[in-house]
Order: structure tokens, then sequence, then C-alpha cells
């Protein structure tokens, strides 16, 4: 983000406008919607400008612009189609530390105007900085497509409201999971349709629910494999709907992004032998912002019962009486298989397919082995990178080719995806050469074969 985007209030606030054909003309018709006090300086001036000057009592002075013609305005617009005029007013502006708005020179700007999107006082404004006005255009369109005019309505309904939901709802929390809670109710969707019929039966009806409520609510979100585009549209929408995130080492950096901004963020580790915070101590902090009625977010690497401890998380909840959602994710072995062009099951190659995790409770890999070292199978293995060496010499010792294919994945479906591929004999070799780390996937099976063929994530 180049540009942060801000509002100002410029009510009655001194604006100085420079220019005066039909580009300025256009920006001083943005302005006088907003009430500020605008003084503007050119030596010709069009028809229609003049005119919306005089009839809103603005100044006009006619003149060439000079440096002391700026008196301390709170900004200023540069609308002139004199390039060099336009950057004497930047140095001037900045040298003075006053915002700046050079019309289509982004490069002299301070500050830029973005497409508006205006339903009274709802305001929407989408800036590219410059670089895709058209794009931005476009977008614009969409959304006036999308926000009906009676939003304007909606507004003043609600901002009159909102004494009288603070003095009901002492809780900060309470109140915005109440606006939420109204604003997606079935009554806004028949105000839009009639906002003739405004009243506040069902506005009370969620007021009396909100008030009354105690306990908050525990999502348990499975954020997919890496990839944030492959999250779950339900798991975007829990996202940023919470009031507390609790997320695990497998939650990049890029899915932690659209959590919502002002909800609170814990880490709760879960590295292979470093946990951060212990099993027992991730529920009993689900169970404390519960209790306090906050949306609590749990948010885990893959889908939330598959090696993911939910099923632990949720006893501790139903026993403590506390509301629940399950959102599944895409779990590591299928996205990461895909992404990978592995298919984990094939016709000429494999009829069913195992999960398993290389990080047991007893911290000891103990498996059926014979019955993992079978023909036509794919076994995935979570977590298993640490004790690679174990799983392959166990293996061929029950029975398994050295020849057998192997993959293993470092950061599955993301950009920094890392694939190494062999046979179970030299896999090890290939591991340490290409630097591998967790999180890694390991794919065993004639499957892995096919990835010459199939591979399509590049």
């Amino acid at each position: 983000m180049e540009s942060f985007p801000v509002f100002i209030n410029i009510k009655d606030k001194p604006i100085t406008v420079i220019g005066g054909g039909d580009i300025a003309l256009r920006k001083v018709k943005l302005l006088i919607k907003a009430k500020p006090k605008i003084t503007l300086i050119s030596k010709t001036i069009c028809k229609d400008l003049k005119e919306l000057l005089v009839e809103y009592n603005h100044k006009i002075v006619i003149k060439s612009f000079q440096e002391k013609d700026l008196k301390n305005p709170l900004l200023i617009v540069s609308a002139t189609n004199n390039i060099k005029v336009n950057k004497k007013i930047s140095k001037i502006a900045h040298q003075k530390n006053i915002l700046i708005n050079v019309v289509d020179q982004p490069e002299l700007c301070s500050f830029t105007m973005g497409s508006i999107v205006e339903r009274d006082s709802l305001v929407i404004s989408i800036s590219s900085g410059g670089k895709a006005p058209v794009l931005v255009r476009s977008i614009r369109e969409k959304i006036e497509a999308l926000i009906p005019q009676s939003y304007a309505e909606l507004v003043k309904f609600a901002g009159n409201l909102r004494s009288i939901v603070k003095k009901k709802i002492q809780s900060g929390v309470k109140r915005r999971i109440f606006w939420e809670d109204f604003f997606k109710s079935d009554y806004i969707q028949n105000f839009i349709l009639a906002p003739e019929k405004l009243n506040l039966r069902l506005f009370n009806k969620i007021l009396l629910g909100m008030k009354n409520k105690k306990t908050g609510e525990v999502y348990l979100v499975g954020a997919g494999p890496g990839e944030r585009d492959l999250l779950t549209i339900r798991a975007l929408h829990l996202m940023q709907k919470c009031d507390v995130c609790i997320y695990d080492n497998l939650v990049s950096k890029d899915i932690l992004e659209m959590v919502r901004r002002d909800a609170d963020i814990v880490y709760a580790g879960k590295k292979q032998d470093q946990h951060t915070l212990s099993q027992d101590k991730i529920n009993m902090l689900l169970i404390k912002f519960a209790k306090q009625g906050k949306r609590v977010l749990r948010l885990k690497g893959g889908d939330p019962f598959i090696f993911g401890r939910g099923g632990e998380e949720i006893e501790s909840l139903m026993k403590n009486k506390i509301p629940f959602q399950v959102v599944p994710g895409i779990t590591a072995a299928n996205g990461i298989a895909s992404y990978s062009g592995i298919p984990l099951t094939h016709r000429d190659h494999a009829q069913s397919c195992l999960f398993l995790t290389g990080h047991l409770k007893d911290g000891v890999i103990n498996f059926d082995w014979p019955k993992l070292v079978v023909d036509n199978q794919t076994l995935v293995i979570y977590m298993g990178l640490l004790s690679m060496k174990e799983l392959v010499d166990n293996l061929v010792k029950h029975g398994m080719l050295k020849k057998m294919p192997i993959a293993i994945i470092e950061s599955g479906t993301t950009s920094k995806q890392k694939v190494v591929t062999g046979i179970l004999s030299n896999i090890k070799l290939k591991v340490d050469k290409a630097k591998i780390k967790s999180p890694a996937l390991i794919i065993i099976g004639t499957v892995v074969s096919l990835r010459n063929k199939l591979n399509w994530f590049k």
C-alpha cells in the first residue's frame, strides 16, 4: 500500500483551488458537497465554474497564481493545464507542509482524490494512486450497482439510534456484534426494498436479544494448505467477524492479513516440539474469551479434524457449554498434492490412500508397518520431515522397494513451494541438498512418478 486512505473533515475549512477550466469545475463540484470554504485563483474562469462558486458563496480571485496567495489553506488543488505552474505549486505546498493534489500528475501530489461512491454520509473511495484510473472507474460502477440509494436512509436511521444502543448495551464488543447482526438481518433486506416501512420492531427485538446474551462463540476454522485463495467463503466470513483470533504456526501471514483488523491476535505456536501454548492452555483461552462474550476464531492450517486436534478442543467446549461452529478446510494432503501434480489416487497406481502423522503423542513413530507396505496404495505423512530417515528405514525393512517413488513438498500451494522427488534410497541426500525445511509434506507411492507429466503449478 503506497498511499494511506484517510477521510478528512473539510467543512468550513479553507481550500485553495488553482485553475478555472473544466478540470477545476469537476474538482470543485466534488469539494462543494463537503461544505468547505473555497478560494479559486485563476486568470480566466469558465462560465459554469463561476456560477457554481457564486451560488455557494465561495471566493474567486481573477489573477495569476503567486506564492503569497497561499494563506494557510488546509489543502490545495492544482487544476491548471500548465505543467511548470503545477510543479511550482507542488514544490511550494510540500515546503509549507500543505496537502496538495495536482490533477493527473500523481508524482506531484501529497494526496489524491479517489473515485467516490456516495450515499449521503456513506462514502466509499477507490484509488489506484493514479496508475489505473479506467480500472478504478470500472470498480466504481460495480459498487454503484451493489449499493442501493436507500442505504443513505439506513445510515441516518442507524446514526439516530446509536445513543440508544450504547445506553442499553454497555460492552463495546457486544455493541459491535449487535450492529453486525442487525445489518445482516431480514430487516435490512426489507428496508432496502421498502424504506418507507421503517420501524423499530425488529430493531428492538435484536437489541433485547443481544442485551441478554451472556456467552460468545468459538469458530474452529480450517485455513487450508497455505494459499489464501483456497480459503472457503465461510472461513473468510468468520475471519472478518471474530473478536479474537488464536492461530497456529501453519497459518500463513497472507491468511492472517485477512482476519478482521481490530481483532486481538494470539499466537498458539504449535511447531513440532516447540509449543508456545500447550493444548490445555489453548482450550482454556477459548473458554475464557467465549465467556467474555467474544467471538473466538480458532484458526488452523489445513483442516481442524485432520491432525488438527479439533476434536480435543470441541470436547472442552462442549464440557463448558460453549457454542461453536466448525468450518472444514482443504487439508494439506489434498491441496499440496494437487499443486505438486501428484494425484493421491489413480486407476493405474493407487486405489487407496492413508493419512499418517510423523509426530505422535508419545513422540515415537509406532506404525503398523506391514499394513503400510501394500501395493496400489499412497502414503501421505504429515509432520514427518524430522523423522524421515526412520520412516524410510522401517518401510524398507518391512518390504517396501527401495526404488519406490517419494516426494517431499515444502510450503505447498504457495509461491514458495519447493518439491523434491526421488526414491526411498536417495531421498535423504536430495532433501539435505535442497535444504528442505518444515512445514513439509511427504507423499510415498507410484503416483509420485506422474508428477513429470501432471505438474502444472510453476
